[in-house]
């Protein structure tokens, strides 16, 4: 049956408006890495289990603590009327959709915004990686107002966040899409960093540390790399945003 287990009820009358972060496996891991970032920096509370159709059902387990959780959660701070969806697997295109309508009642009730996240391959140079962002009718200005850069090419994101994102267009909600330039075969924290300061910051107004995510960005990369093989060998379950110049 599909259905959110909230296991923080008394968050959920202190969320006013909130946005939600969401941290699916993609390119470069950056959605992935980002998300994580914020649960943990903020310290944020475990909201909710996520239990949607299409979601697979396995059990996870995290170091050092006996608990087993759902592998796809929802975590909320009230302070800063955020939320992120956080999954330790990759998820299906298919299986998103299902995720996306089975989320989308519950976007109606506590009015959230999503922000979804995708990398776009691109090798890795010395530059700072380029960030643009896209979005759905209801906020195009904002993303003007946090001067977000404008797409610099015509292109798609696919995977399960173009998924989420083609069922936001389809259903009239609003919802962001930031797309940073990300590393095509490694766990990418520096395009995590970019997507953070230069995209949820100005978006959410919220300042995030990110000193910790730079100078540990040597584990998060070997912590997160078995995930990123899974990921290329399932390029058809990676979020991410391609051109599309070669069928014009």
């Amino acid at each position: 049956m599909a259905q959110i287990r909230v296991l923080a009820e008394e968050l959920t009358d202190q969320l006013d408006s909130p946005t939600l972060v969401e941290g699916l496996p993609g390119v470069g891991l950056v959605g992935k890495i980002a998300a994580d970032h914020l649960v943990e920096v903020f310290d944020m509370t475990h909201y909710g289990d996520v239990y949607c159709g299409g979601v697979p059902k396995v059990a996870v387990y995290m170091e050092g603590k006996p608990t087993i959780h759902p592998p796809v959660r929802l975590y909320a701070d009230a302070e800063h009327d955020l939320l992120v969806l956080q999954s330790d697997i990759p998820i299906r295109p298919d299986s998103a959709t299902e995720l996306a309508t089975c989320l989308e009642t519950w976007f109606e009730q506590l009015d959230v915004t999503p922000i979804y996240l995708s990398g776009i391959a691109r090798e890795k140079t010395a530059d700072v990686p380029a960030l643009y962002g896209v979005g759905s009718d209801g906020v195009l200005d904002r993303l003007e107002s946090a001067e977000i850069g404008l797409p610099t090419e015509t292109g798609l994101v696919s995977g399960p966040t173009g998924a989420m994102l083609s069922h936001a267009v389809q259903s009239g909600r609003p919802a962001f899409g930031l797309i940073v330039e990300s590393d095509p075969q490694f766990p990418d924290p520096e395009a995590a960093r970019v997507i953070i300061k230069h995209g949820i910051e100005p978006l959410t107004g919220i300042e995030v540390p990110v000193d910790d995510l730079v100078d540990s960005a040597a584990e998060i990369r070997q912590a997160k790399e078995q995930l990123a093989k899974q990921m290329q060998h399932g390029e058809e379950e990676s979020t991410q945003a391609q051109p599309l110049g070669m069928y014009q």
